[in-house]
């Protein structure tokens, strides 16, 4: 079993998936600046949900992109439920390889995928060249609540304090203009929801020869929040301003 197929199988119940909610995900679109005609590409879309609740509340346009093949089908499928596939079209490839004609959005989004360019700077970089003059960037990524993280815990690897984030920021030429921070009821839903997927799968399917891989991975992704997550890391969605 592929790594991302671990997350088809937790995130079956959940539309959302990050520790956020629509609620923010729309308040984030008002401070983006959404209105009706905004072209936006969002990258690492999932399951399309912000792409939906943006059309839905302020008329805008975009493509989606992520290289899961069940995220694909699952966007397409809710994209063509909610009578939007004449104003979002959801892209089956890796976000880092897929080609557009350069500053052609009005915004460009990544929540929670930072990993498609291996981090928050080259994220940056790569969102700044799709995106018109005076465009914004929002970007979701986890941050440290200290540096002093135990090394036991790999997760905290790569991972910047919001100080950190503030000055990278600044050095690739924008400023922080807005954040939307999780809090601990965010975390504890996404956390939980991702569990009671895999805990469903597991009672269903008893002989499945990746059972006991599934076990591991998600004994080991509760150790990780219990132990470590919940204590030192957090989760914001931040609003980029070219200075």
């Amino acid at each position: 079993m592929e790594w991302y197929e671990f997350y088809d199988l937790a995130e079956r119940d959940m539309e959302l998936i990050n520790p956020s909610s629509p609620e923010k995900i729309i308040e984030a679109g008002k401070h983006l600046g959404l209105k009706k005609g905004s072209r936006i590409i969002d990258y690492g879309c999932g399951f399309a949900e912000p792409l939906v609740l943006w059309a839905k509340h302020f008329g805008i346009s975009g493509i989606g992109i992520d290289f899961r093949p069940y995220a694909v089908e699952r966007a397409r499928q809710k994209v063509r439920d909610r009578g939007l596939a004449d104003r979002i079209e959801i892209v089956e490839g890796k976000g880092a390889e897929y080609e557009v004609e350069k500053h052609s959005f009005d915004f460009a989004v990544c929540l929670g995928a930072s990993f498609i360019w291996n981090g928050y700077r080259p994220t940056i970089q790569a969102m700044r060249e799709t995106i018109k003059p005076g465009g914004r960037l929002l970007i979701g990524e986890p941050y440290l609540l200290t540096k002093d993280v135990p090394p036991e815990y790999t997760e905290a690897k790569g991972v910047h304090t919001e100080t950190e984030l503030m000055q990278i920021s600044i050095e690739e030429g924008f400023d922080i203009g807005y954040m939307i921070r999780a809090n601990d009821d965010d975390w504890a839903r996404y956390e939980a929801t991702n569990w009671e997927g895999l805990t469903a799968w597991l009672e269903e399917n008893k002989n499945h020869p990746d059972r006991q891989a599934v076990i591991e991975w998600f004994r080991k992704t509760q150790d990780d929040y219990f132990r470590f997550g919940r204590e030192y890391l957090g989760w914001a969605i931040y609003i980029l301003r070219p200075v």
